[in-house]
């Protein structure tokens, strides 16, 4: 019994030595114990699943991931640096980020994207560098950029950007946060043609002195054209039932006997 007692003892011992279980690395990635897992050029057409949730540092470069949907990253709690250049990205969702709070940099660079809308990186309220260069941007919504309270870097160049009225949210933004936009003469006009390859940050206040007219938007006309034929039929509607209401009116005065027997009144 005493022996017995003795071996169970050291075989405790051995277990509280053994080392804990790794945390799980997808097969196709390559992972570190410092929590950097890298899953560049694997031709993933998705995020991998089975990511441990110490990572701290996802390289998802050069492959082959088109859509970020909802939720399409598990719960990384740790996760400072996200890397998805030279993917074929065309789209992400507005809950394609939930859970990455923590992340400090994010690179899209060299893909597809041409809108992006400010629910999307609502969750990442530390996100201090952001890379978009590289897409097919043609504008970007200010909104976009004020979900980014922690932003110090960004980067916009090699997109084909139209300089229409419709920038002037994002030349504005620009113009207060010059420090924060890097590659600055790299920020060029695309359409139109006149002003193709015009430095976005070379424009003037005066550049925009007709955008800043007075205007009427799409929803105005949409409401004109909803109000005004209402309006032209309730006008007809009005006058008809007053004519009706006056003729009735003169014909009880001219024989007052329709009042006690209106199935003999007749409309002279």
């Amino acid at each position: 019994m005493g022996c017995w007692r003795g071996s169970s003892a050291v075989l405790v011992c051995l277990l509280l030595l053994r080392p804990l279980p790794s945390p799980a690395c997808p097969t196709v990635c390559h992972c570190s114990s410092s929590g950097e897992v890298d899953c560049s050029a694997h031709a993933l057409r998705e995020v991998p699943q089975s990511l441990a949730t110490n990572t701290s540092t996802l390289w998802l470069g050069y492959n082959f991931i088109t859509v970020l949907g909802p939720r399409s990253f598990p719960p990384l709690p740790g996760l400072l640096l996200l890397s998805l250049p030279h993917n074929r990205l065309g789209l992400i969702h507005r809950q394609a980020l939930l859970g990455l709070g923590a992340l400090k940099e994010l690179d899209l660079s060299n893909n597809y994207l041409t809108v992006l809308t400010p629910e999307t990186f609502l969750p990442l309220t530390s996100l201090v560098t952001l890379n978009l260069g590289s897409n097919r941007l043609e504008g970007l919504e200010p909104g976009v950029l004020q979900s980014l309270p922690q932003l110090q870097a960004l980067l916009l160049q090699d997109n084909p950007w139209a300089c229409s009225c419709d920038i002037l949210p994002l030349w504005r933004w620009l113009s207060h946060n010059r420090e924060k936009v890097q590659e600055k003469s790299l920020l060029l006009c695309r359409v139109p043609e006149r002003l193709n390859k015009y430095p976005i940050m070379a424009f003037g206040n005066e550049s925009f002195r007709q955008c800043q007219e007075i205007s009427l938007s799409a929803w105005h006309y949409i409401v004109f054209l909803t109000i005004g034929p209402f309006s032209f039929m309730a006008s007809i509607f009005f006058c008809t039932f007053m004519g009706f209401i006056t003729v009735v009116y003169h014909n009880l005065r001219r024989d007052p006997r329709c009042w006690r027997r209106p199935r003999i009144c007749r409309v002279h």
